[in-house]
């Protein structure tokens, strides 16, 4: 009987001071409409508001 090999999901958040979220590890990241898919190995994701590529830091929030 052949054993089925189960990936998890492993992602580290960190919340940086007067700055974005950062999230590292084996993830996926998807839109609201669930149609976007994207697996990267970190992302910066706004908590200012002020980004223009939401929900991506941009680093507006240091022109804040």
């Amino acid at each position: 009987m052949e054993e089925e090999k189960e990936t998890k999901s492993q992602a580290e958040v960190e919340i940086i001071d007067f700055g974005p979220l950062r999230i590292t590890g084996n993830f996926i990241l998807k839109d609201l409409q669930r149609d976007k898919e994207s697996v990267p190995g970190e992302v910066y994701l706004c908590r200012c508001g002020k980004s223009s590529t939401k929900p991506f830091c941009d680093g507006s929030h240091k022109n804040m």
